[in-house]
């Protein structure tokens, strides 16, 4: 309770220092803003001091496989930069970015935290003082670093995407053990997708086996990245840790065993000659190294060598980091990443990391313009949208087809009166404050009790309070500028991906004008779920509290799917994997206090037909609200094939891709590509049903309910091709309506299915996973054994294999470069019996196959054999192994699985 109370006293320091910092520039941004406004001396005061808030703004994320020590890091940047008066432990769960109860309980992080500070802190430096005094480094005066703490385990993968999303630069923080493991590629992808920079923090090289030099070459050779090592391990005589040494400014930094690292001993390069010849020798190698790699990519560089006589040594610090930051910032796809060395747990390197987040990655100015929708063919980047450049001539699509289009001036007129544009990136239910959503503001300043329009659901909400977030503390505060992460309290309907605006006389039900009011930033997608577990009210009473804590969990992660069976009536909660549905029936039940019933963890099977089956008919004819509809639909369906139909398209044919790989292709023989009629015997398409908008959605809206059941055992359709053969003579009548054709379609569809079954019934099919199992040599032959008998998998590769090969293997998804590894400099490993030599080639073919013994294996297995598999790979690894899974595609089953799978549903439910 002290400590606590403790923090939050230090929570407002810091966040009150931070508002009387930016309250003044912050002020008068959303007048400034305005297009056209007159340049005034107060106007340009107030955007040159809102520059200079935003170039010392960093937003960063940590990122990495599940136990390489991403909040352990974390807490050491807090503690270093006056945040917090003590150290957390992940072990104690007393950390500050894992305050929620299962994050405690379990020793991972769950959900992302965000938290903001200040590097280097503010007053007298507590960390080399001697070296701050140029003025010119970015790292000389404070800057504010909004962090978040992303989880690292597989289930919780949408929770980093959402993350990222939003995120400037990223740390990306490496086990020296065990080297680049299958999750820290999935993420490095993720943040290459949205041309993250990144730095790289190779850690705990305390412990035994620690291979600071094989990781190096991992890098390079499973990320498709060259490693710039700018840090390297300061190893005693004994084997130790004792410190790190630091290329870029040709120094020693030493650390006392068992201190708190805020004492560090600077030796300069001569002062290590006496003290370790050998770490100086092995910087001068690093350094000459270092140039020698941004000279390959950074022509100033090749310039800044020429200039000091081709002496890799006599280059400034200063002017390296410059080089580092042009390559880190400037290249897409980055090539260059920087490499530091250090132990977080030992309290070890964590300021020079901190450094290079301030001195190395970019500030919300220098990152890519965010891409916006305007409409279905209008994208573009939010600068140039506001600025009037982008062609915004569009048509508003929810209003009849002879709506006008919105003229250009107009369109630019519009945008004088927008004062902000955020993305709603996260919505967290809090306890004590209730709806958290979490904001990135891109343009603007989002001021207090400014009216927001949502432009994807199309209503207005007014942000009440904004709050800055500490971990689970926050401090209100008056706006938020562009470029800042903040929190609104108390917002009902905004989403994750939601696109708020703030405009100045927007009408509170129809929002701004058009195309402001239809404004989208990048959307974020959702990985579809895999696993689901039923969930039932414990009593009728408890249906209506059940669906409301259902929705306000869907709201929090949208990786979560409800859906209901109509059958049965049971509700499904379907998500990413075990953990996951396991913390979300946690917060259903702990902390939504839901009183609710939760089956067992079961499989998300499809079924797909075998034999095509005949043309079939249905018509619709029904009173639909007080009107009568008719209309009728002819449908056939056939097992899909690859690439089966580049044959199939033209004129008269149309085809879509479906859910599921299903493929739907629609047949007009009468009419032509743009609707009109072939010839004057045959009747034209109605006014109201244009061929290529909305008769064409309406068939899609009924083919997909339709491939919602499948016939025979009520899974969802798959790999199917739906045929329709559309004819208006005989499918439309006068009183047909775009909802009574869809209805048609689903029940011809449905019937050409059901026609398909009673021929040859159909075969169910199962998620396949792509596994990526580490485990100990020795455990190597007993886990391959379970995988492959036991469970039915086939396993791809092994980390024994050729190294190119199996690089390849993991990485084949991965826009990479081809890196030759023997060009990489590592240093040695002395201690943990790797290459010895950084130049060796035989050192490659250690690459992939760790130094403690470590073995990765790449299999296929069935999900359903993946199932509680954590527990088993424990007991056969002595609790060593761990494995992470994505979803490669489905399968068909054998006879055998498919009789042993429908017989344990019928003992389930019969």
């Amino acid at each position: 309770m002290v400590l606590r109370c403790i923090t939050r006293k230090h929570y407002g320091l810091v966040a009150s220092r931070y508002i009387s910092q930016n309250a003044a520039t912050t002020r008068h941004i959303t007048t400034s803003s305005h297009l056209n406004a007159a340049p005034t001396a107060g106007h340009e005061a107030a955007k040159t001091a809102t520059a200079t808030a935003i170039s010392k703004t960093r937003n960063i994320g940590i990122i990495a496989h599940i136990d390489a020590g991403k909040t352990t890091t974390t807490e050491r940047m807090l503690y270093y930069s006056g945040y917090s008066r003590r150290i957390g432990d992940v072990d104690e769960g007393s950390t500050v970015t894992d305050f929620l109860p299962a994050e405690r309980a379990r020793g991972i992080t769950i959900q992302s935290a965000a938290i903001s500070f200040t590097w280097p802190p503010s007053g007298a430096n507590p960390w080399l003082p001697k070296e701050r005094t140029d003025p010119k480094a970015l790292s000389a005066t404070p800057c504010n670093i909004n962090l978040i703490d992303t989880p690292g385990h597989a289930d919780f993968t949408f929770e980093v995407l959402r993350s990222l999303r939003v995120l400037d630069g990223a740390v990306c923080i490496l086990d020296g053990v065990a080297g680049v493991e299958a999750q820290t590629e999935k993420v490095w992808l993720q943040a290459q997708k949205y041309q993250i920079p990144r730095i790289v923090f190779v850690n705990k090289l305390d412990r035994e086996g620690a291979a600071f030099g094989r990781t190096v070459r991992e890098v390079g050779a499973r990320l498709g990245v060259w490693p710039a090592v700018c840090g390297v391990p300061w190893w005693s005589e004994v084997g130790r840790l004792r410190g790190v040494g630091d290329v870029v400014g040709l120094r020693g930094l030493g650390y006392a065993e068992g201190g708190d690292g805020k004492e560090v001993d600077v030796l300069c390069l001569q002062q290590l000659e006496m003290e370790d010849a050998g770490l100086a020798a092995e910087l001068k190698k690093a350094r000459i190294a270092l140039v020698e790699l941004l000279s390959e990519h950074d022509d100033v560089m090749v310039e800044k060598f020429l200039e000091a006589h081709e002496d890799h040594l006599a280059i400034s610090a200063a002017e390296i980091t410059a080089s580092l930051r042009r390559c880190v910032v400037n290249q897409h796809p980055q090539r260059v990443v920087p490499v530091f060395a250090g132990a977080s747990f030992r309290n070890t390197g964590v300021q020079p990391l901190l450094d290079a987040v301030v001195d190395l990655l970019p500030n919300p100015e220098e990152r890519p313009d965010p891409e916006i929708k305007l409409g279905p063919e209008t994208r573009g980047g939010l600068a140039a949208f506001l600025s009037g450049k982008l062609d915004t001539v569009i048509t508003t699509e929810q209003t009849k087809p002879s709506s006008k289009a919105i003229s250009k001036d107009k369109a630019n007129l519009a945008l004088q009166n927008l004062e902000a544009c955020a993305l709603a990136f996260k919505v967290v239910s809090d306890p004590r404050r209730g709806v958290l959503v979490y904001i990135r503001v891109y343009s603007g300043t989002l001021a207090r009790n400014a009216p927001l329009w949502n432009t994807i659901l199309q209503n207005t909400e007014r942000a009440q309070r904004l709050l800055k977030m500490y971990a689970n503390d926050a401090v209100d505060v008056e706006n938020i500028p562009a470029g800042q992460i903040g929190v609104i309290p108390g917002l009902k309907f905004a989403r994750t991906g939601d696109t708020l605006v703030s405009y100045t006389g927007a009408h509170p039900k129809n929002g701004p004008p058009a195309p402001v009011n239809r404004m989208q930033l990048r959307p974020i997608n959702v990985p579809p779920p895999v696993f689901f577990v039923s969930v039932e009210p414990s009593s009728l009473a408890e249906e209506k509290n059940l669906r409301e804590a259902l929705e306000l969990l869907l709201r929090e992660d949208p990786s979560l799917h409800v859906s209901v069976d109509e059958e049965s009536g049971q509700t499904h909660l379907a998500g990413m994997g075990e953990l996951h549905l396991e913390i979300a029936r946690d917060r259903l039940v702990g902390d939504l206090k839901a009183k609710v019933r939760i089956g067992g963890i079961e499989i998300g099977y499809r079924e797909s037909v075998t034999v095509p089956s005949g043309e079939v008919t249905e018509v619709f004819e029904r009173d639909v609200g007080g009107r009568w509809s008719k209309a009728a639909a002819t449908a056939s369906v056939e097992p899909a094939v690859e690439d089966g139909m580049s044959e199939a398209v033209g004129k008269q044919r149309h085809v879509f891709e479906l859910a599921d790989r299903n493929r739907l292709v629609i047949t007009t023989p009468t009419l032509n590509a743009d609707g009109t009629s072939t010839s004057e015997d045959h009747p034209s398409l109605p006014e109201d049903l244009p061929l290529n908008t909305v008769l064409h959605h309406a068939l899609q809206t009924g083919t997909s309910a339709a491939c919602a059941r499948g016939p025979v055992h009520n899974y969802p359709v798959h790999s199917t091709q739906i045929n329709l053969t559309f004819n208006p003579a005989e499918h439309i009548f006068p009183s047909t309506t775009p909802a009574a054709l869809s209805s048609a379609t689903r029940l011809a569809v449905q019937s050409a299915l059901r026609s398909s079954a009673k021929i040859n019934e159909t075969v169910m099919m199962e998620p396949v996973m792509m596994v990526t199992i580490s485990v100990n040599e020795e455990s190597l032959g007993s886990v391959v054994h379970d995988i492959s008998s036991a469970r039915g998998g086939s396993v791809i590769s092994l980390s024994s294999e050729d190294s190119s090969d199996t690089a390849a293997t993991s990485t084949s998804s991965i826009a990479r470069i081809d890196i030759d590894p023997s060009k990489i400099y590592a240093p040695p490993d002395p201690f943990a019996g790797g290459h010895a030599t950084s130049t060796s080639s035989s050192s490659n073919s250690v690459l992939l196959g760790n130094a403690n013994g470590t073995r990765q294996i790449v299999a296929r297995v069935p999900l359903k054999e993946m199932v509680g598999y954590l527990r088993h790979l424990r007991s056969l690894t002595g609790g060593r192994g761990t494995f992470t899974m994505v979803v490669d595609r489905f399968e068909r089953m054998s006879g055998q699985r498919q009789r042993a799978v429908l017989q344990r549903l019928g003992g389930d439910y019969g």
